[in-house]
């Protein structure tokens, strides 16, 4: 069945050709047709046969035969010849990896490779990404350096499981580069094998296994340089491919190498000061006067030489004790002394006294420097031991330059030719260190510390919390008349580092110290770059980088350039005499620092914390920030999430954060690059929290090393991307804030500030502001970066997570190093008490009234005490008040009028009396008749008198009883009446 299917193959493929009916045809020829197998069957058989090279150009093509099974290899070094079926070894100048194929030339992309760029997210579907692909630079084939995505793909089917393995150079962690492999069911390598681990310096090689079938390789690369900066590429070179069944042809050698021998699985480069063509058996030297770099194609003539062509250094120091200054040229040395106008090597200099040794080691005998013992410590002289009661400092201290130290090596990494003969890229000079020219301009000249380790001194083992692990400080300068960069890098290897801060340009002499917090931080690096552009002068040779010290604390293995006081244990205070005092050193207790000089541990001051970089002397000791307590080991400040403030009016506000000290994370509105590439500014915030808390995380994962920072605020650049397994990619992180300055409502502490104009308010209740700093420095924020948390009371906003930027300064910072934020929640709002709710009262209605409470407007708090419930209440109503009322004050006015009638009628009568008295006193003054009655006798009736009195008026009337009493006590009763009564009376009696 199966071979059935074969023969009909065959036949649609052969029988058009054997059987072609044309005669004019010549027969065909060998240079006509080539062979080919196939596919294989079943039972992994297959036919040869032959298929010409032009449609109709022939007639008689040889008939098929029986293939080789499909199993059949042939091994390096060697190709299948389809005429015989039989191995043959390759022919010298050319070479075959056998089961493989390999692609060293990239003067343009070879056949099967295919490139291509989209765009990553942008939603603009203009954007154009066509020319965002792979390019090819000869030796090598480039990654893209803008946002969008480029890919290079190519498929392969092996016909036994085989391998892929490369070469690259990937220098920037700005970039992500992935490479993973496809089936043929489209099923991709695992996300976490597809990362490239950064490669600083040289091409890394990578290998990956290959499974039988059909794969589909891809190395794809996306930009995330989104402040501007320049991108350095990927670099791909030296692709090999093993697992296919047959390579029917050799290749030849690409210019510049060569294979000597029949049966070469691979060419060799030719040295410097040679060159070979395109499949050479040898290497050919360059006349005298040219010159090759090493895997050249072609010579070029020799320059004249100048003073960048060579280098000064300085010899060890001899037996006596002398050093020289001597000149070398740069190797290979490409320069001719002998051309008109050629500068010729300086003459060396004369012996001079070698510098002492670097502190912690000692002269010998022989003038070498060696390290003192454990125990001892050196000023770069003689050895000394560290007196009872102190223990040596110990690290690595670089300040003397005349050998390059045991722990330090430099190298060359050139981009075109990595197999550079020239290895010094940084010579010592004395007082320092510095980069010499290299072959090209675009080298990379670098230098790498290497420590085994870190370990705290034995006073501060037992306090490793609070304590600094270890601190690197160097001091350096550049000065550059192009575009030169100078990198420092920290990793755990040679091949995995982080760029930590970078310098442009000419930079004068300055100091530079980074935190080391982690033990598996172990190298070091320091690169120097004078240009980007690539030429084969060296125009710029003169610009250079210096490092004149280096100084690293705390590293096992370490000499000891000093020793310092230390608290000693009761066990070494009792015999302070006895040999191991000095290795009984213990730390301070918790919140004590030692006094200088003297061994002795004081307390601090309450409510401070002690300097980790300094717990020595009183100014060890730091005051914690308002509304902010120590922790229990006294190395940090923190806040419990509550707070007490205290209004102009008086009135104590109590705050209550809890609810919002978990991690939270924040977004920025969306940014987009040139390219449409669209990224956001993500804040992580742990806002307040007792010891335990969970701190703030952000990570880069856009390489393989998954770099995370930790603290209360941090910042990363995060980009949706659809390019792997994650939904967004983090880059970028950094540290805003680790340490916890103060919680108030005053817009300054500590030197940090929180402008009112930032978030403008309309709210009488003032905002609560966190403030945080951090320790980790940078050219740009040479005092560390700070960050404050503005909380704002809003209690109609219901979302933790209701996090502001100022609307000015849309990245958060207007500088770059001060960041400002605004939080609105109602967790913000201080709780609520009494004050935040009145009382309303209604009518009493049916003889039931309701009091209701409600807040007082606007709301300004949330939580704490709840409304009181409604109170219902027995009542009186208006009505009965009001008939009680009328009745009362009708029954009052009637008494009062009765009373005032009877009050008249008997001061009335009294008038009446006196009036007679007065009458009968035949009118003396001051003399008055003897009464007879005073009183108004029973039975007399003071209406039967007749008396002859003016008539008044009811309000006149009145108005008498008002007369104010005389002096004596009496009322005052007018008797005008009666006198003109009596004088009435005897006129009458005289006429």
């Amino acid at each position: 069945m199966h071979r059935g299917q074969i023969h009909l193959r065959y036949l649609l493929i052969w029988l058009p050709f054997a059987y072609c009916t044309t005669t004019d045809l010549p027969m065909c020829k060998e240079s006509d047709y080539h062979f080919e197998y196939t596919e294989c069957d079943a039972l992994q058989a297959r036919w040869r046969v032959a298929v010409p090279n032009k449609a109709d150009i022939c007639t008689g093509l040889p008939n098929p035969v029986k293939g080789t099974q499909c199993t059949f290899s042939c091994s390096e070094g060697e190709f299948l010849d389809m005429q015989s079926q039989q191995c043959k070894k390759c022919a010298p100048g050319t070479f075959s990896l056998g089961t493989g194929v390999a692609f060293d030339e990239w003067d343009s992309l070879p056949s099967g490779f295919v490139t291509h760029g989209v765009t990553t997210n942008s939603r603009d579907g203009k954007t154009d990404c066509s020319n965002s692909t792979w390019i090819t630079k000869g030796d090598y084939v480039a990654s893209n350096t803008d946002e969008c995505t480029a890919t290079l793909s190519y498929a392969v089917s092996l016909k036994k499981p085989g391998t892929v393995t490369f070469e690259y150079f990937y220098p920037d962690n700005s970039i992500y580069f992935e490479f993973f492999i496809q089936n043929d069911q489209c099923q991709s390598t695992d996300s976490e094998s597809r990362w490239m681990k950064i490669s600083d310096s040289d091409f890394s090689k990578y290998t990956v296994e290959l499974n039988s079938g059909n794969n589909v390789l891809y190395w794809r690369s996306t930009a995330y340089a989104l402040q501007g900066s320049a991108v350095k590429p990927v670099q791909l070179r030296n692709i090999a491919i093993s697992g296919v069944a047959y390579t029917s042809e050799c290749f030849h050698c690409k210019p510049g190498t060569h294979s000597a021998k029949a049966g070469s699985a691979r060419c060799a480069a030719c040295p410097a000061g040679s060159f070979s063509n395109k499949g050479a058996t040898v290497c050919h030297q360059c006349e005298q006067d040219k010159y090759a770099e090493p895997g050249s194609g072609s010579c070029k003539p020799r320059p004249a030489c100048t003073n960048s062509d060579y280098f000064y250094t300085h010899t060890p120091c001899d037996s006596e004790g002398k050093t020289q200054l001597m000149y070398k040229w740069i190797e290979p040395k490409i320069c001719n002394e002998t051309f008109d106008g050629a500068v010729d090597l300086p003459a060396s200099g004369e012996k001079q006294t070698c510098p002492p040794c670097n502190p912690g080691f000692f002269v010998t005998n022989s003038s070498t420097c060696e390290p003192c013992n454990k125990g001892f410590y050196s000023n770069g002289t003689a050895c000394t031991e560290c007196p009872v009661g102190t223990e040596p400092v110990e690290g690595l201290e670089y300040k003397w330059w005349n050998t390059m130290p045991s722990h330090m090596k430099s190298s060359i990494f050139n981009r075109e030719f990595s197999d550079s003969e020239q290895s010094t890229a940084w010579e010592v000079a004395g007082e320092y260190v510095y980069t010499t020219p290299g072959d090209q301009d675009s080298d990379y000249l670098t230098l790498m510390l290497n420590v085994p380790g870190y370990r705290l001194p034995p006073s501060m083992t037992k306090d490793s919390e609070r304590s600094e692990l270890s601190r690197i400080t160097f001091v350096f300068e550049t000065r550059c008349t192009a575009d030169c960069k100078f990198y420092f890098l920290a990793g755990y290897s040679r091949w995995n580092n982080e760029v930590v801060e970078q310098w442009k340009g000419s930079n004068g002499k300055q100091s530079y110290s980074y935190l080391i917090q982690s033990n598996s931080t172990t190298s070091f690096t320091w690169t120097f770059q004078r240009t980007e552009e690539l030429n084969d002068e060296r125009k710029y040779s003169s610009d250079s980088a210096k490092i004149f010290s280096i100084h690293i604390t705390n590293v096992i293995g370490g000499v000891a350039s000093q020793c310092r006081r230390c608290a000693l244990n009761s066990a070494s205070s009792a015999d302070a005499g006895s040999a191991d005092a000095g290795s009984a050193c213990v730390p301070c207790p918790p919140g004590h620092y030692m006094v200088s000089g003297t061994g002795v541990c004081k307390s601090c001051p309450p409510n401070t914390f002690i300097r980790a970089d300094h717990p020595v002397g009183e100014a060890a000791c730091i005051q914690c920030g308002p509304n902010t307590q120590r922790n229990k080991a006294h190395t940090a400040c923190l806040s419990d999430c509550t707070l007490d403030v205290k209004t102009g009016g008086g009135v104590l506000l109590h705050y209550d954060f809890s609810p919002l000290s978990n991690v939270t994370a924040f977004h920025s509105s969306p940014r987009f690059t040139s390219k449409g590439l669209r990224y956001f500014h993500s804040f992580n915030l742990a806002l307040c929290g007792k010891e335990g808390r969970v701190p703030a995380t952000c990570v880069d994962n856009v390489t393989e090393s998954g770099r995370e920072v930790k603290g209360y605020i941090c910042h990363s650049t995060v980009v949706p991307s659809e390019i792997r397994s994650q939904s967004v990619v983090s880059t970028q992180p950094f540290i805003i804030g680790d340490s916890l300055i103060g919680v108030t409502t005053k817009t300054k502490v500590s030197r940090i500030s929180s402008s009112k104009w930032l978030f403008p308010s309309a709210s009488s209740l003032p905002d609560v502001i966190f403030y945080y700093k951090s320790s980790e420095t940078t050219q740009a924020c040479k005092e560390g970066r700070s960050a404050t948390i503005r909380l704002r009371c809003n209690p109609t906003v219901t979302a933790e997570d209701h996090i502001m930027l100022p609307s000015n300064c849309s990245e958060g910072t207007c500088d770059g190093c001060s960041f400002n934020l605004l939080w609105e929640s109602q967790h913000a709002c201080p709780l609520c008490t009494k004050e935040h709710y009145r009382a309303i009262v209604s009518a009493c209605t049916q003889g039931i009234q309701r009091t209701t409470y409600v807040w007082q407007q606007p709301l300004q708090c949330y939580g704490g005490e709840s409304l009181p419930a409604q109170k219902v209440s027995a009542c009186v109503s208006l009505d009965f008040w009001l008939k009680f009322g009328v009745s009362t004050g009708t029954i009052a006015a009637m008494l009062l009028i009765s009373i005032s009638c009877y009050f008249w009628k008997k001061t009335r009568k009294l008038q009446f009396k006196y009036s007679k008295l007065m009458m009968s006193s035949g009118g003396k003054e001051c003399e008055l008749p003897t009464a007879d009655s005073c009183a108004i006798m029973e039975g007399d009736d003071a209406e039967d008198d007749l008396m002859d009195l003016t008539k008044k008026s009811f309000f006149t009337k009145i108005r008498s009883f008002s007369r104010e009493r005389t002096s004596d006590g009496f009322d005052s009763v007018p008797l005008k009446s009666s006198s003109r009564y009596l004088r009435d009376d005897e006129d009458s009696d005289e006429a």
